[in-house]
């Protein structure tokens, strides 16, 4: 009876040690994945809640234009060479590249 007791005893530490190296692996992915895409969309967004008039940005088309008015989720950008004006939503600004970020 013992000997039955201390073989399910020590298959359910095997079991328990299985089980270890799949929750490690996604602990290390967390970390290594999870995270660091938080931070970046959190500084994205902090980006996008400092945009005034007269920054320069560029849309995730490529677009580049000069800030004219922010909305509560819209921008309207002025772009060369005509100096069409054009709407565009928060979201798709990809950066601020004003003059002071082009210097340093």
């Amino acid at each position: 009876m013992l000997a039955i007791w201390l073989q399910s005893a020590s298959s359910g530490l095997g079991s328990l040690s299985g089980l270890a190296l799949p929750i490690l692996f996604f602990v290390v992915l967390y970390f290594l994945m999870i995270v660091p895409n938080q931070r970046k969309q959190k500084k994205w967004q902090a980006m996008l809640d400092q945009i005034k008039s007269g920054d320069r940005v560029t849309t995730n088309g490529g677009i580049r234009g000069t800030v004219l008015t922010v909305k509560d989720d819209a921008v309207i950008l002025r772009v060369q060479p005509d100096g069409l004006k054009l709407e565009f939503v928060k979201s798709a600004i990809a950066a601020v590249t004003t003059d002071e970020a082009a210097a340093a």
